[in-house]
């Protein structure tokens, strides 16, 4: 079972349910869907697996990226495709755990409609702000919150991600109070952090990596339980006050 600190961020490799597959499978093309827009840590992750798929099976696997309704509607698509092994997705605790409570009618059943295929790799996320926030840290971002509620704002990659989830964790357990501007995909929200339109963001790590060392961001710490290799001096968010926290993304 996925826990609310270790896993919030949990993402599964899933395919429609398949009760009998040829054995001369695959015999062509494989769509690998991203319920996200492109450029996102999920996009990432997504076109390095279909690379090393599309060698492995000497087949083409292409991946196609269905952002909208915090991965929702990409989800919907694939749980009603033909149950062939054709069609992948990669989903999450957002889609799999929190959309279908979040929703009357998801349009899918996560524990059905799906079978998952495996574990891709698992990373932190790293928390980053525009250049011009005061907060050089999580203590002084705290501080600034608690002074004026609900004034700061951060991006998600939509209503019930789990960036989204990892956003309300911080402000429980901080307790102070945030505004939550929803996007597409992590692309749309990093391209709008960089010009100013929000103000922090929680992104994978691949994506934030060049943007931070040039400077277009600032990170303040990492979401995992240890320092990363990519970040060494960067300090985990439990380490830079607060105690405790941690959102890690599993990507399977």
């Amino acid at each position: 079972m996925l826990t609310p600190l270790r896993q919030l961020a949990a993402i599964t490799l899933l395919i429609a349910t398949v009760p009998t597959v040829a054995q001369d499978y695959p015999n062509r093309p494989i769509t690998l869907v991203v319920p996200y827009a492109a450029g996102g840590g999920n996009d990432v992750m997504a076109r390095t697996v279909a690379d090393k798929m599309s060698k492995t099976l000497g087949q083409q696997v292409v991946v196609d990226n269905r952002p909208g309704a915090g991965g929702n509607i990409a989800t919907r698509q694939v749980a009603k495709a033909a149950p062939d092994g054709y069609t992948l997705v990669i989903g999450g605790t957002g889609t799999l755990a929190v959309n279908p409570t979040l929703y009357a009618n998801a349009g899918y059943d996560p524990r059905k409609d799906f079978a998952p295929v495996g574990l891709i790799g698992e990373s932190a996320l790293i928390v980053v702000v525009h250049p011009s926030m005061p907060a050089r840290s999580i203590r002084e971002l705290i501080d600034l919150a608690k002074k004026e509620p609900g004034k700061l704002n951060y991006a998600s990659a939509g209503v019930g991600s789990g960036i989204h989830l990892g956003w309300i964790l911080f402000e429980l357990m901080a307790d102070i109070k945030l505004t939550h501007v929803p996007y597409r995909g992590t692309g749309p929200a990093l391209t709008d952090l960089i010009g100013g339109h929000v103000a922090m963001y929680m992104s994978s790590l691949p994506s934030a990596l060049g943007i931070v060392r040039d400077g277009k961001v600032r990170a303040l710490a990492v979401t995992g339980a240890k320092r990363s290799a990519a970040f060494p001096d960067l300090p985990t968010v439990a380490e830079a006050g607060l105690p405790g926290f941690e959102v890690v993304r599993r990507v399977d």
